[in-house]
């Protein structure tokens, strides 16, 4: 069974910058593109960002380009999103996710994801 945990969420004030970490206790995730997407309350799921497993390139959605960044550290089998300069309609849950046939982005469907964690920016 895959596993992924989101954390690193918070309240956190507008221009203040969180770093979400993803991490898989019991799955290797070293083999699979990891994604980034997020929902806030009566809104779609949106998706972020993508870094795939062969060359750890990124891709990211237009919307957040430049204020987030991805990144895969395989020896602690973790990936992270960086998020800086964040605004009151960056607030939702974030979450990471896997398609286990996909090792490279884009991945546009999604086999697991985690729990997620909440980011709420408010001053």
């Amino acid at each position: 069974q895959v596993q992924l945990v989101e954390s690193g969420g918070g309240l956190v004030q507008p221009g203040e910058s969180l770093k979400l970490s993803c991490a898989a206790p019991r799955f290797t995730m070293g083999s699979y593109a990891i994604v980034w997407f997020r929902q806030a309350p009566g809104k779609e799921r949106e998706g972020l960002s993508c870094i795939s497993a062969t060359d750890d390139s990124t891709k990211y959605a237009d919307s957040i380009k430049g204020r987030f960044a991805t990144s895969r550290d395989k020896a602690k089998n973790t990936v992270y999103l960086q998020i800086n300069s964040l605004k009151p309609e960056d607030t939702a849950v974030y979450y990471c996710a896997i398609n286990q046939r996909r090792s490279v982005c884009p991945v546009t469907t999604y086999d697991y994801w985690g729990q997620g964690t909440q980011v709420t920016v408010s001053s």
